[in-house]
């Protein structure tokens, strides 16, 4: 049985535009597209898990995020548990700090780029909700 991993994820949002960040070629769905994010660890509740991933990755300190949407995805290999939530609400610019490429996006622009499968509704919920 594959185990669901649980995952944080951050809809980085500013002046109709999203903080993106790129996958290591090497990682799994590597060189697309993504929300800043990261699994939920033992004993953590979402939202811990959100603010340290996000501090982590692109080094900023989430003051506020409301929930958008919550969906799990089969690759076949690994399945996820995506909880997504939209952060407007943060301090300090973010800024890739694991070396990987990173970019803000236009919304109404997001649809173009290459996403992993499990990323996609997140793409439509937020062009429907910012655009």
């Amino acid at each position: 049985m594959t185990t669901i991993i649980h995952v944080a994820v951050g809809v980085i949002y500013r002046d109709k535009q999203v903080f993106l960040t790129k996958r290591a070629i090497d990682a799994h769905q590597g060189g697309k597209w993504e929300f800043p994010g990261g699994k939920v660890e033992h004993g953590e509740t979402v939202s811990q898990a959100l603010a340290r991933e996000l501090k982590e990755e692109v080094n900023i300190e989430v003051l506020s995020c409301q929930p958008l949407t919550a969906i799990t995805h089969d690759y076949g290999d690994k399945q996820v548990c995506l909880e997504v939530f939209i952060v407007d609400n943060f301090l300090l610019e973010p800024k890739a700090l694991e070396g990987q490429e990173e970019a803000w996006h236009k919304v109404k622009q997001l649809d173009v780029l290459d996403f992993p499968e499990a990323n996609k509704e997140i793409v439509s919920l937020v062009m429907a909700e910012f655009c």
